[in-house]
């Protein structure tokens, strides 16, 4: 699992999701804001486009456990990774969300894990020597499939023990390479 998580592998996800099964896995998009808007001081602000938990067969849980075939916004995919204050200097974004969506214990193995993608995984080119950085790199196909247009994205944030900073970088449409990990990862780094 570690290593289908630093390298983006598909089947990895696919398996995990089928072992999850997609009523736990909405379950988890609800507790993490994912199926409603932040309401956030943002005119226009969409929502998430997702398949009813009916509809949902095996192909779709399939493309749903790697990041497809449904649509989130950008605020709510940083909304999911909470940052925690202490000292108050962050400003924070003010919206409901639901307190220990996930426990502490799951929470730093993700962080942990996050931390090896970018600093072994698909996530390396955001690795910056003295930086504990964790992040998740993307690759969404744009609708319709088959037409070579393409979302890369990367998400990250650090000191990845004791996050304090979180960014998203979303390229769309990127020419020649189209990975989240070649043309995303290094931007965040900058």
């Amino acid at each position: 699992f570690v290593e289908g998580l630093m390298n983006s592998c598909n089947p990895v996800f696919i398996e995990t999701g089928l072992r999850t099964g997609v009523e736990i896995m909405y379950q988890y998009f609800h507790k993490l804001g994912l199926m409603e808007k932040s309401g956030i001081d943002l005119p226009g602000e969409a929502g998430a486009i997702m398949h009813q938990i009916e509809d949902v067969g095996e192909v779709e849980l399939a493309t749903i456990s790697f990041g497809q075939s449904f649509q989130i916004t950008p605020i709510q995919m940083l909304r999911a990774v909470k940052l925690v204050s202490e000292t108050g200097q962050i400003k924070k974004l003010k919206y409901e969300y639901h307190q220990n969506a996930i426990g502490r214990d799951v929470s730093d193995k993700m962080k942990m894990l996050l931390e090896k993608v970018v600093a072994e995984g698909t996530g390396k080119k955001c690795y910056i020597e003295g930086y504990r950085i964790g992040g998740k790199t993307a690759t969404s196909q744009k609708l319709p499939r088959g037409s070579g247009k393409y979302i890369a994205s990367f998400i990250g944030f650090a000191p990845a023990d004791d996050p304090k900073i979180v960014g998203i970088v979303m390229i769309d449409e990127p020419v020649g390479a189209y990975y989240g990990g070649t043309v995303a990862a290094p931007v965040m780094r900058e």
